[in-house]
């Protein structure tokens, strides 16, 4: 089976997250140069959490 070509240039993103980069070095520490809280700002308002579908915000539905 032939080896993957690595890929050239820089993935599109969304407009909001322009300049976006992220790495793993060498301890496994994940490193960014965006916030991590801005983020998961962007996440919860771009991205419906499948976990929490069908879930009603009412606390009463609990007792």
């Amino acid at each position: 089976m032939p080896k993957k070509k690595p890929k050239k240039g820089n993935p599109e993103v969304h407009k909001d997250l322009s300049g976006f980069d992220i790495r793993i070095d060498a301890f496994g520490e994940i490193k960014s140069n965006v916030e991590i809280d801005k983020l998961n700002r962007f996440l919860d308002d771009k991205i419906e959490d499948k976990k929490l579908i069908g879930r009603s915000t009412d606390s009463s539905e609990e007792e």
